[in-house]
């Protein structure tokens, strides 16, 4: 487990490798999901005793059941570190539209992903395409929602505990679905996620989702030709990013009118990704000012297309900043909703 660690923080060029741009995991997160697949366990507290030889159920030792599980952990670390499973496995977390790491707001959530891809593919024998989709629509979800923050080895534990009756990969995915749909309801779409925006918070659950939704919607940067996906490209490094973060209404305009305090200047609905250079054009302009010129760069119908992608209300630029605010807000969980069901499609 520390070799694989180790390689997943060195590029290697001639042989395979677990390197990747998503997570540098830790030997002991590693370990856990070894655990995961091999005991269906989440909870550490558990494992000492199962390692033992402790029977969880009965509470009977035994030497014969010691080395048993010893046996039985080592066969899931080898299938966890199998640079097959864990490529596939980064591929349907790509698709998910997590395409960047600092857009992976969660360790947790992602190595529990693994652990639940790894038990659909090793015990359930499902399909490695329909897994794949299964485990992007999973991620959007727990990512979203934030599943596995505040008690993640609790709720783990209690995903883990559902699939103890499964038999097949049909259930495997049917357990899994009902989860989704069971948090991922009209009144989450309608009411908890548009809630869950009114935030300055710049590693919301919520941003990095919609930030993930451009990506599943092939969407390009506000103002720019370039798709969101080509501006997030793996390993580019600059001194500026090539996709920013800008203030729709921009900070010293709000400031200057009354606007001063952070959780209000800094909304989530009041940023959009932009070019770089983009962004230092703008600079304190009010956006009737600024959006002319940059409208005149595109046709009606891309014109329409960044209007939906970036959540932009008809108009904007001459509404008030808490009605921008409030619409935007509306548009963006639409948006992320859309980007859910092509998963789902």
């Amino acid at each position: 487990m520390e070799e694989f660690c180790r390689q997943c923080r060195l590029p290697s060029r001639n042989t395979p490798s677990p390197y990747n741009y998503l997570i540098e995991p830790d030997p002991d997160q590693l370990l856990r999901v070894s655990i995961g697949l091999a005991f269906h366990r989440a909870a550490l507290r558990h494992v000492y005793s199962i390692l033992r030889g402790k029977d969880l159920d009965s509470g009977d030792f035994s030497t014969e059941r010691r080395d048993g599980q010893f046996e039985k952990l080592k066969i899931a670390q080898a299938k966890a570190l199998d640079l097959q499973h864990w490529h596939e496995f980064i591929k349907a977390i790509k698709q998910a539209g997590f395409a960047h790491a600092n857009y992976i707001s969660s360790a947790n959530n992602l190595l529990y992903a693994y652990v639940l891809f790894l038990i659909g593919r090793e015990e359930y024998r499902m399909e490695l395409y329909e897994l794949k989709r299964l485990m992007a629509r999973w991620f959007f979800m727990s990512s979203l929602t934030g599943r596995y923050t505040g008690s993640p080895e609790s709720m783990m534990e209690g995903d883990l505990t559902r699939l103890r009756s499964i038999t097949d990969a049909e259930g495997f995915r049917m357990a899994l679905d009902e989860i989704i749909d069971s948090k991922l309801t009209n009144d989450f779409w309608d009411k908890t996620l548009p809630l869950d925006l009114a935030t300055s918070s710049s590693q919301s659950p919520s941003l990095y989702a919609y930030y993930a939704s451009l990506y599943i919607l092939d969407a390009y940067g506000l103002f720019s030709k370039l798709k969101v996906s080509d501006l997030l490209q793996e390993g580019l490094k600059s001194k500026k990013s090539a996709l920013e973060r800008h203030h729709l209404f921009p900070k010293a305009w709000l400031q200057r009118n009354g606007v001063t305090e952070k959780r209000d200047t800094n909304q989530i609905a009041n940023y959009a990704l932009v070019e770089w250079s983009d962004n230092i054009s703008i600079a304190d302009t009010h956006p009737a000012g600024y959006l002319p010129a940059y409208i005149s760069r595109l046709t009606t119908q891309e014109q329409e297309k960044m209007a939906y992608w970036h959540a932009l209300p008809e108009n904007w630029e001459t509404l008030s900043y808490t009605d921008f605010l409030m619409l935007r807000r509306q548009k963006i969980a639409l948006v992320i909703k859309d980007a859910f069901l092509m998963l789902k499609s």
